[in-house]
């Protein structure tokens, strides 16, 4: 099975259904297996071949919905690339995926205008010379159906992470690392021919096209797509198409949380409020619950070399045990917590999170040693440093990278960030380590608040509730905080402001 034959068996099986809802345009599975085909065809005919990489530089549109399955059904390799890229990042996947084409989409389109390092360009929207038009290729493509031979083990799709500490590692995946996960959304989350995903996230990042896109493909559900988010579009959507599916950053959760409209907005019909990509602390769990007017949040935990999968916190288990990332793996995929020997810790001790399962990924594109780095065996390492309570909840305690040492002391900054947000006016927060002459490394805290705030009034709260060495020794209020379209705030960012000021 392959996600091509996946979109081929629903256009037969639910021809009429609405598969991509997108800008006005109303799609159905047959419709959009016949844009494939014509979109297959013109590759093709452009010289396209089974294991070539093709870019796809596009927003959340019909049109990259398209070009997936399309170089998929003819056995290419596709390369999702992040839409904020600016264009030198863009030529490294490229040169780095050895990519043989570009798709690219108008709204974005002056990011790549002048790329070099690829020959083969495709653009939707107006004409440009040196560009092949979309819209055009389509049109002028036969609908004679293709077969598409591969199978679970081929390969399917490389997707470039954040960069966060460095150049991006192209994470390759098979077919089965990706069916696995959406099998797993599909049944973990209820997606059903007649559930209406909102898809308003990145499609090039890992949750939004593996779990959602493709559990909704899965089983022939809508997909309803807007190239942007804001509260007030995301508000709009909900209420016109009737969504039951969305999965966000927390940030796009709070940044709504806030929305006057959100108070009478109808959310009737959305069953799922699913988060991740960062985590969310027990306070801000509790203003989400209100300002949605749902108990049904589900945290789900993973990372995207696994797929993504992990870890499920539901809705009725955020009441006792909001902030963790829940007890039991996803379906699909089992998790241990180890120490660097890669034996199991025993209860209440801090291990990393290591997961097995058939969505861990085929490796890092050309890189075999950071392949090699990142597994113990068949388990892949997360980084995240956790532990197990006495319920057999699991709490991340930090990113392992991320963890201060000072004067030979380890500190973790997710606790001093859990509780600087619980002072007032205080709402993100990024606690890192900076150069010290004689300890190694001192903590910081970085914050964002609505007001001015007191730093010695924080000093003293932080002091009744931690131990004087994890107490921040330096303090900066920012704007904002920076962060990745991820949502996730880009520490490392700030630690190289902090050791150049």
């Amino acid at each position: 099975m392959n996600s091509s034959m996946l979109l081929a068996r629903n256009a037969r099986k639910y021809p009429m259904n609405e598969a991509v809802i997108c800008q006005g345009r109303r799609v159905t599975y047959k419709e959009l297996d016949e844009l494939v085909t014509r979109f297959s065809h013109a590759l093709l005919n452009l010289g396209i071949k089974q294991e070539d990489k093709v870019i796809i530089f596009m927003p959340n549109v019909l049109e990259f919905v398209v070009s997936y399955f399309a170089i998929q059904r003819i056995g290419a390799i596709v390369v999702p690339v992040n839409a904020r890229f600016t264009l030198s990042e863009v030529e490294y996947v490229a040169e780095h995926a050895q990519a043989k084409a570009i798709i690219a989409h108008e709204a974005i389109f002056a990011a790549v205008e002048n790329i070099e390092n690829i020959n083969l360009k495709i653009k939707s929207g107006t004409k440009k010379e040196g560009w092949h038009d979309f819209d055009e290729l389509i049109e002028n493509a036969t609908n004679t159906p293709i077969q598409c031979l591969l199978n679970e083990d081929d390969y399917s799709t490389i997707l470039y992470t954040s960069g966060t500490t460095g150049k991006p590692k192209g994470v390759l995946f098979s077919y089965r690392n990706i069916l696995a996960v959406a099998h797993m959304i599909a049944i973990e989350m209820e997606v059903k021919p007649e559930s209406r995903m909102l898809l308003m996230m990145p499609l090039t990042h890992s949750a939004p096209l593996h779990l959602f896109l493709m559990s909704a493909v899965l089983v022939g559900a809508t997909n309803v797509l807007t190239p942007t988010f804001t509260p007030d579009l995301f508000i709009d959507t909900i209420e016109k198409e009737k969504t039951t599916h969305f999965f966000g950053a927390p940030v796009a959760y709070l940044v709504t949380a806030s929305h006057p409209r959100l108070q009478t907005a109808d959310l009737s019909s959305m069953k799922w409020w699913v988060y991740g990509g960062a985590p969310l602390s027990e306070k801000e769990v509790r203003y989400l619950q209100k300002a949605f007017r749902t108990d049904n949040l589900t945290c789900v935990y993973g990372l995207t070399e696994a797929g993504p999968s992990g870890t499920l916190l539901f809705g009725h288990e955020h009441k006792e045990k909001a902030g963790s990332i829940g007890k039991r793996a996803a379906f699909g995929t089992e998790i241990r917590i180890v120490n660097d020997m890669g034996e199991d810790v025993l209860a209440g001790e801090i291990g990393e999170i290591v997961l097995f399962g058939e969505g861990n990924m085929v490796g890092y594109y050309r890189d075999e040693e950071a392949t090699k780095q990142a597994f113990i065996g068949e388990w892949l390492r997360s980084g995240d440093l956790a532990r197990v309570d006495e319920d057999g909840y699991i709490w991340i305690v930090d990113r392992k990278k991320d963890v201060i040492i000072s004067g030979g002391v380890n500190i973790y900054p997710k606790e001093i960030e859990d509780r600087i947000l619980q002072f007032e006016g205080i709402h993100e927060v990024a606690v890192i380590g900076v150069p010290h002459p004689e300890w190694g490394e001192t903590v910081k805290a970085v914050f964002a608040a609505k007001k001015s705030i007191d730093i010695e009034e924080l000093k003293a709260y932080l002091s009744s509730h931690l131990a004087k060495y994890k107490v921040p020794r330096i303090y900066e209020q920012v704007e904002a905080l920076p962060r990745n379209a991820s949502g996730k705030i880009l520490k490392q960012q700030l630690k190289v402001q902090a050791i150049t000021e």
